[in-house]
């Protein structure tokens, strides 16, 4: 079992700055090369303290900042261009970059690229879920329009 600290969020397991221990080869290979962890030192736990700040500032400031938020990403669907070939099919897939930089480009409150979830990767044009985390107790549910390009 390895101690590490997060340095992104990681989904079931905890926040950035979060002490956790998992499996050896969890965090070898997995969370590590993604950069998502780092593992546990004494002095890099003192970093610990620069990590919750930055994640603090990102935060939505209050609960009913990312309430109003919520109610105005969930309004209308965000349209995402990218290239597709025959049959709907994407050359490549739709990132959460490229989610967050149209949701901007709509005139919507912006999104960390890091809160948003894709749960399947999106491949095809047509619509599809995401789901992003604006506060510790509120999730927005997007809907995307994946056009072709």
């Amino acid at each position: 079992m390895s101690k590490i600290i997060l340095t992104h969020e990681v989904t079931g397991l905890g926040e950035p700055g979060d002490i956790v221990v998992v499996k050896d080869g969890y965090a070898r290979n997995y969370l590590m090369p993604r950069g998502l962890a780092q593992p546990w030192t004494k002095g890099a736990e003192k970093n610990i303290t620069a990590i919750r700040r930055a994640r603090k500032a990102r935060e939505m400031a209050s609960l009913d900042d990312a309430r109003a938020a919520r109610d105005s990403l969930q309004a209308k669907p965000v349209t995402v261009a990218a290239k597709a070939g025959g049959g709907g099919r994407l050359f490549g897939a739709v990132t959460t970059t490229d989610i967050a930089q149209a949701v901007t480009a709509m005139g919507a409150p912006a999104v960390d690229k890091r809160k948003i979830e894709i749960l399947s990767p999106i491949k095809a044009v047509g619509e599809h879920k995401v789901t992003v985390k604006l506060h510790p107790e509120v999730v927005a549910t997007l809907t995307i329009v994946v056009v072709g390009a």
